[in-house]
């Protein structure tokens, strides 16, 4: 690893390791020590007092400065900050593979009417079992095409107890992230549009994590971003 190796304990300190890093996966990967499970202590993690970094997850996508979802790793969850997330949108949606089927369209054309999509809806308009519409909503992270864009806590039984349950919207990055262009002096809006061609946008975020985990090989990388 590179020369930041913090220790998180809160959610501010997720945050702060999300923003050094600009792209990290949630869980451990084939890089060691290249994800906000390896920075967590073990006894902050999931354990009956405290939740750790599965719950500090919602603090940091409602801090509005970060992407979260499924998109590392052929589908694996991750991290990163907007302007390296741009670059992962345009070097994903230039590949063949990701273009959306016929199926997908019509979850996406459904979002972009409302605004957002939950699974439960997925299920109702595709008529689809729950497993079903998890892995669409997958490929469609992994595409680039939908994004979390919030995580509520979900309270259970009598004593309304939270162990962990979490339910997710999604919608289109675009919604979540660009801005509008107020017209007063010194405001740049931020957007997903990206000023380099997707190769170099591959070569960019290769360099993201090499950054800070040294002579990663490019086969790893690949596997991390292809």
């Amino acid at each position: 690893m590179g020369n930041y190796s913090p220790v998180v304990r809160n959610w501010e300190g997720m945050l702060k390791l999300i923003k050094e890093y600009k792209l990290i996966p949630f869980f451990a990967n084939p890089i060691p020590g290249y994800s906000v499970e390896e920075h967590t202590p073990a006894d902050l993690w999931f354990t009956e007092e405290n939740l750790g970094p599965w719950d500090w997850k919602i603090d940091c996508v409602q801090s509005g400065d970060v992407a979260y979802g499924k998109f590392l790793l052929g589908g694996k969850s991750a991290f990163a900050t907007v302007d390296v997330y741009r670059e992962i949108l345009n070097w994903r949606r230039s590949l063949s593979k990701y273009q959306p089927n016929a199926a997908q369209l019509k979850v996406l054309e459904y979002m972009h009417e409302q605004g957002s999509i939950s699974v439960a809806e997925v299920r109702k308009l595709m008529n689809m079992k729950k497993s079903a519409a998890d892995a669409m909503m997958s490929k469609l992270q992994l595409s680039t095409h939908v994004i979390i864009g919030d995580i509520s806590r979900v309270f259970r039984g009598p004593e309304l107890k939270y162990s962990g349950w979490q339910r997710c919207s999604f919608c289109s990055p675009e919604a979540l992230f660009e801005e509008l262009d107020f017209p007063f002096p010194g405001y740049t809006p931020r957007t997903l549009k990206s000023s380099l061609t997707p190769g170099e946008s591959l070569e960019f975020l290769k360099e993201i994590i090499r950054n800070v985990c040294g002579d990663v090989p490019d086969k790893i990388l690949m596997r991390m971003l292809g």
